[in-house]
């Protein structure tokens, strides 16, 4: 199955089941899918630039506002139907995205507010990414490697408990000073390993590394961590300017690249790779992030 076609699946899965709570976690609408949640919700941003959370509450706001203007339901019927605990706290979040209450909105039978169910398709990612322009990637075969390296653990900005910002920039702050501390490492260059931390959860693992050849490693300096990747085939992109806009290659990789390319990505770790031509907060700047290839990948 394409992957727009996937997620419009767990889209249509979601409008079937919009009142049902249980039915509407994530790792389960990720499931209609077919891929994991750090995937789907990584991809569901990029194409829609909101969360899942925050697109299912829409969706189950603008159901309520069809209820209010075309039936005589009651308000906390209503309510208790969008998955709201209270009456009190349906109609705060319906003021605030409606900018009225759900009784004035009844009133006014106000149809035009309606948030309307997403259709992903090609017409939608070619008016998404007007202004990008696009670019194929290197598709290159890495052998197994090593990395060395501090370890945290985030959510990113394809979750509700975005903490990136958080977490990332003391994370190589410490590591940075520390780099020589580690015997063998690969002169310069740097890199970011992302991985997802448990299959059903949208909490990632982050290091922080130099990469080392496998006979040098001896003695971990005190507080990093070994990370092997397998050989694998890699698709590779190049980033230029800065490294704040990263996201927004990441976002095309995602949304428009993988969905189009006849790959599918492994589920395996994404490494970004900062080497000579990385200038920190320059226009000039370069980084390439690559994403591992599933193996039924087609041969180039």
């Amino acid at each position: 199955m394409h992957y727009l076609d996937q997620v419009q699946a767990a889209i249509d899965y979601i409008e079937r089941h919009i009142e049902e709570e249980l039915a509407l976690e994530p790792g389960l609408v990720a499931r209609q899918a077919g891929l994991s949640q750090w995937h789907f919700q990584r991809i569901f941003r990029a194409l829609s630039n909101e969360t899942l959370k925050s697109y299912i509450r829409s969706r189950r706001l603008s159901n309520a506002m069809h209820k209010l203007v075309s039936s005589n339901e009651r308000v906390l019927e209503i309510a208790l139907a969008a998955g709201f605990e209270s009456q009190e706290s349906f109609s705060r979040a319906f003021k605030k995205a409606f900018d009225m209450t759900p009784g004035e909105a009844r009133k006014r039978d106000a149809r035009t507010f309606l948030y309307r169910k997403l259709r992903i398709d090609a017409d939608y990612l070619q008016h998404l990414h007007r202004h990008i322009a696009s670019h194929e990637p290197q598709i290159i075969a890495m052998p197994a490697r090593c990395f060395v390296g501090m370890e945290t653990t985030f959510f990113s900005i394809d979750s509700e408990r975005d903490n990136i910002a958080e977490k990332l920039p003391p994370l190589w702050d410490a590591f940075v000073p520390r780099m020589g501390e580690i015997e063998g490492a690969v002169p310069q260059w740097a890199f970011g390993i992302i991985a997802q931390s448990e299959a059903k959860t949208d909490k990632l693992r982050y290091l922080a590394a130099c990469e080392v050849p496998e006979d040098s490693v001896k003695a971990l300096p005190p507080g990093m961590q070994l990370w092997r990747l397998p050989a694998r085939r890699y698709a590779r992109f190049e980033h230029r300017g800065e490294t704040t806009l990263l996201n927004n290659t990441v976002n095309y990789i995602y949304s428009s690249w993988l969905l189009s390319a006849p790959f599918r990505h492994s589920l395996d770790a994404d490494v970004e790779e900062y080497g000579p031509d990385f200038q920190p907060g320059s226009p000039e700047s370069r980084i390439t992030y690559t994403i591992p290839l599933a193996d039924d990948a087609p041969a180039i």
